[in-house]
């Protein structure tokens, strides 16, 4: 399967009400570093079955969708979300991802903190 073909196999799987970030998107269909061609699928993809509208930008920012921001802010809307001027507002409750995304990761402990004693 090609690459662009998981793309959109993922993006429909994005929920009503819920977005998933370029990057989530590509790390989903198995390219991490791929958000960039992700966008262009989605600017490129005239298939009305693909919730295009449900993918943005990093940190909620709702990204291009081929120059109509409107449209795609009004499309958010209709689901429910809470859409600023430029930005998803509470992005990080409607974030979907179905793996772990580096948001989700846990923290790692400082090099200071690494190999000494926790005081419980």
């Amino acid at each position: 399967m090609s690459f662009r073909a998981r793309v959109l196999a993922v993006v429909r799987r994005i929920p009503p009400g819920r977005v998933a970030t370029y990057g989530d998107v590509a790390e989903l269909a198995g390219r991490t570093r791929a958000a960039r061609a992700v966008g262009n699928i989605m600017r490129d993809c005239r298939d009305p079955g693909t919730p295009c509208h449900r993918v943005v930008a990093a940190g909620g920012a709702l990204g291009g969708y081929g120059g109509n921001l409107h449209l795609k802010r009004e499309l958010l809307r209709a689901e429910g979300l809470e859409v600023g001027i430029a930005r998803i507002r509470g992005f990080r409750d409607v974030r979907w991802a179905t793996k772990s995304t580096k948001t989700d990761q846990p923290r790692r402990t400082p090099r200071s903190q690494r190999g000494k004693k926790q005081n419980l």
